[in-house]
């Protein structure tokens, strides 16, 4: 393992006395405060440790809760609640204090700025009448409190007052030698003066960030939990918006058909045509369809006037292989599929305002004028092609119907027009060794004449436009890179025919027996399903003046809508409305390796529903981890640990307590509400959690905003724990009065939350609404203008029945899921050994052992067994790097029974007895 830290750093402080303490063997490197240790990140992160297998650490706490584990000291739930408090309350007072102290030189005002989380340590200490925070012995706890307060209370000009307990434990503290020791390597005997270089770059409170000591899968530069202080000036605002009360407008009737209408935002939104002759898995369903969903919902909670159409993309050799297999027409495939799809996106609740297809006499229509415009106009262009032919199958082989090695990167699965690894362009007749995919027959080369689109001609056109709508509409990092490098290499006609039977036909005699190519055709698809939707529908696709066009696809589609799907339309010279903002997702794989619906490897959408896990729990998870600017990871263990940790222990938990409060305290009524400067920062800080959701969901940030709406329910049960109204209702009047308001203002951000949770986890948001018998204007009220956080559930207003919103997920079911979904493994690679391809943060990947020597035992397998000692190492440290997490216990438990799994198998590959050994009794 190697540790870097930085000088003057005071997260630095608790790390290396940590490591002193529990004596873990560890390289320590100093680097300066800019050095980025953590690539993936985009600012500095120190400290950082990187375990041996590569993975990284870089929150202060959870790097000490991993060494103290390490070295086999456990820690309680007394210990993670102390932690859990120095990062909400602690830490965000004393950036502040230091902040003060260092920066602008009034350390007169610390004390009045730490007063609060002082007493509260105090009154702590004293009542738990132990030397140190959780007992007899130094813990992790006190290592963490007190590297955190060193730099203000050990500064001479800093005096604790009678805050005698903490004074008392703080010196016991401050004399271990491993704390002495950090106190010198970091701060070098200049106090506080030695941070001001650290200081310097911090960020200024009221846009301050913290570090979140739970980084989600696959990314964790996009876990980190916001803390936002606010100033006076913002505690005012948000308490005169809170008084302001429900909008009187009257909700927007969604009446059919959605047409542009003058002074409205009219925003129009496409997801990228599925394949009808398969089931789409998990991640063809993030990648498309339920992100513009989720985009969609918003929308019309901001009043904007949307219409979001897709459909079946149903044409091309594909089909027609599907129905040969199961011996129907291409017509009763397209039918059978198209249905199931259906079925699927209304399960995950996708809201589609018409779902169509591309099998229509109006497809015909609109792409044969889109075609005749372009051959009026000169955009068109013939040429003989060789093609290959697959003399098994008797047929031209369409692009996607061979295989074989790429002759850019010798990738050796590239598909006849396009690598996947590298992402160029290939015609068929370039691959090297190909394939047919239907037969695995070699094909032959065969010439045909077909006609190209002439994208050099209209390169200039499409650049000029390219260059407008990247820079003014919000078109994802990857979508502008992928048609940058198309750009890049220079365009060159492309094909828009194909010989094939189903498809749109090509109306020119002389090619009467020929289809459009189905890149040609299916984005075509998009204005014919919305010609099917509306006779009107030029007025979106013909209007880009009033129309914002939103197009949401996975990041191999980007090419075909951003470079020939625009330059089809420029062609036709027909006023079309165009791509503002072009959203494209990475990949989801499944676990360690990629969906499979052949080999039985992953979750496919007719599937999901039959886990008995509900639909918007699948919407939650496949949001939280979209893969939005890099590929991600459906896990089971991470979504079990997803759903009872953020879903029911957080944003479930917040929710049913402060309902239960109503009912239990106040009759089902809510009570009075006096607002005290706590309730008013609350306030404050709620509303920039809701301007920050607003601002990333106008950009399409939706797995970044996901976790605002999380934040605030963090922030709600840190405000009722603080305040505990069970208790204070027992009190005198003043303390019921204080119980009262402390309800009344956590079930109003419960109904705020269901508004916000609405695009996400739509049946969940209308349960919390039914419960909260919370009016619908709502729903219509807080999202307006930059996000308005009222007061919507006034005092007396009466709510429902309150009961649990989430389910906890077993361990036991989750395994069994994972097993049922996890398809045939390669003969030989043992399913235990397989290393994932990527770890999630949330289930930090382990660290290898250093060698061990196995004895070779003539007639055993050494070799296994030299594998098995690397992966029960792993698995160890797996398992340790969890707790240090704090991961649920199930989920720890499970990862347990595979450490143990492992030792057995271990043990037998080493030749060793299994014979149960004697049990020693338990000293009662």
């Amino acid at each position: 393992m190697k540790l870097f830290v930085s000088e003057g750093n005071p997260h630095c402080l608790k790390v290396l006395a940590a490591l002193e303490l529990t004596g873990v063997k560890c390289d320590v490197q100093y680097v300066n405060h800019e050095e980025k240790v953590v690539q993936f990140l985009n600012h500095p992160a120190l400290p950082a440790l990187i375990l041996p297998a590569g993975q990284q650490l870089f929150s202060a706490n959870a790097i000490c809760r991993y060494l103290f584990e390490v070295s086999g000291q456990n820690y309680n739930d007394h210990c993670n609640q102390w932690l859990e408090w120095e990062v909400t309350v602690l830490q965000p007072a004393l950036l502040r204090a230091l902040r003060t102290a260092v920066l602008q030189g009034k350390g007169s005002d610390v004390s009045q700025i730490l007063q609060s989380p002082l007493n509260f340590l105090d009154q702590s200490l004293l009542k738990g009448s132990k030397p140190y925070l959780t007992g007899e012995a130094v813990s992790v706890a006190d290592i963490v409190l007190w590297g955190a307060l060193h730099p203000i209370l050990s500064d001479s000009s800093f005096t604790l007052g009678e805050h005698n307990s903490v004074k008392t434990w703080f010196d016991q503290v401050a004399a271990v030698h491993s704390c002495q020791s950090a106190v010198q390597k970091v701060l070098q005997g200049k106090g506080l003066q030695a941070m001001k270089s650290y200081m310097q770059r911090q960020p200024a409170p009221q846009n301050s960030q913290c570090r979140d000591a739970q980084p989600c899968n696959n990314n964790p530069a996009e876990s980190e939990e916001r803390q936002h202080f606010v100033s006076e000036e913002e505690c005012e605002a948000a308490v005169l918006a809170w008084n302001t009360g429900l909008s009187s407008c009257p909700a927007p009737d969604r009446q059919h058909p959605i047409l542009p209408q003058e002074g409205k935002r009219n925003v129009l939104v496409t997801s990228a045509l599925p394949y009808v002759n398969n089931v789409p898995h998990l991640g063809n369903i993030i990648g498309c369809v339920l992100s513009a969903d989720v985009f969609s919902r918003y929308g019309r909670l901001r009043r904007w006037n949307m219409l979001f159409v897709c459909g079946t993309d149903e044409y091309g050799t594909a089909t027609e292989n599907k129905a040969r297999e199961e011996g129907l027409t291409p017509k009763q495939i397209c039918d059978k599929y198209h249905a199931v799809h259906s079925s699927i996106y209304s399960w995950f609740q996708i809201d589609f305002d018409f779902f169509g297809r591309t099998t229509t006499e109006k497809q015909t229509e609109i792409a044969q004028n889109i075609f005749w415009r372009l051959h009026k106009h000169g955009y068109l262009v013939e040429d003989t092609v060789e093609q290959l032919r697959c003399e098994n199958c008797q047929r031209f082989l369409a692009d996607r119907f061979v295989e074989g090695t790429c002759p850019h990167c010798s990738y050796p699965e590239a598909r006849g027009d396009q690598c996947d690894k590298c992402g160029r362009l290939i015609n068929a007749v370039e691959l090297r060794d190909p394939q047919c995919k239907v037969c695995r027959q070699t094909p032959v080369i065969r010439s045909s004449k077909h006609l190209f689109l002439d994208l050099p001609k209209l390169e200039s056109q499409l650049e000029q436009w390219l260059e407008k709508s990247t820079s003014t509409g919000d078109w994802t990092t990857n979508a502008k890179q992928i048609t940058h490098s198309w750009i890049r290499d220079g365009l060159k006609p492309r094909c828009i025919t194909r010989d094939l039977h189903w498809g749109t036909p090509v109306p020119h005699p002389d090619f009467k027996e020929k289809v459009f190519y189905v890149w040609f055709d299916a984005p075509i698809g998009y204005l014919s399903i919305t010609a099917n939707y509306t006779s009107e529908w030029e007025r979106w696709w013909k209007n880009p003046q009033q129309v914002e066009l939103y197009n949401f696809m996975a990041k191999d589609n980007v090419p075909f809508h951003s470079v020939v799907f625009p330059c089809s339309l420029l062609g036709a010279q027909d006023n079309y409305t165009l791509v503002n903002h072009l959203v494209a997702t990475e990949y989801l794989n499944y676990e360690d390796t990629k969906f499979s619906k052949s080999r039985g490897t992953g979750v496919f959408g007719d599937m999901a529903k039959d886990t008995g896990i509900p639909s918007d729990v699948w919407r939650f998870y496949l949001l939280y981890v979209r893969p939005e600017g890099q590929d991600s990871a459906f896990s089971w263990a991470d979504m079990a640990m997803k759903n009872n940790s953020e879903l029911l222990n957080n944003l479930g938990n917040f929710i049913n307590r402060a309902g239960m409060f109503v009912t239990k305290f106040f009759e089902g009524c809510v009570p009075v509400m006096e607002l005290q400067r706590e309730d008013k920062e609350l306030l404050a800080v709620v509303g920039w959690e809701l301007q920050q959701y607003i601002q990333l969901m106008d950009k399409v940030k939706i797995r970044d905003a996901l976790k605002h709406i999380l934040n605030i329910s963090r922030h709600g049960n840190q405000y009722i724990q603080v305040n505990q109204p069970w208790k204070k209702i027992k009190g005198e009047e003043s303390e019921r009065l204080r119980a009262g308001t402390v309800t009344g203002v956590a079930v109003n951000i419960a109904c705020l939350l269901s508004v916000m949770l609405l695009p996400y986890m739509p049946l969940v948001s209308q349960t919390i609404r039914d419960q909260l018998n919370a009016p619908q204007s709502c729903v219509y009220t807080m999202l307006q203008g930059s996000g308005t956080f009222v007061c919507s559930l006034s005092a007396g207003h009466r709510i429902g029945t309150v009961s649990p919103l989430f389910q906890k997920l077993e361990a036991e079911q989750i395994e069994a899921l994972k097993k049922r979904f996890g398809g045939q493994q390669p003969e030989d690679e043992p399913s235990n050994l397989k290393a994932p391809l990527q770890s999630t943060p949330s289930t930090p990947a382990a660290a290898p052992a250093a060698a061990i020597k196995v004895a070779a035992v003539e007639g055993l397998d050494s070799e296994k067994a030299e594998q098995l000692v690397k992966a029960v190492a792993e698995q160890g440290d797996k398992v340790r790097a969890l707790k240090a997490q704090k991961a649920e216990k199930d989920v720890i438990a499970a990862e347990v029974s595979k450490l143990l799994e492992l030792k057995t198998q271990l043990a037998l590959a080493e030749g060793k007895n299994l014979e149960p050994t004697s049990k020693k009794g338990k000293k009662k």
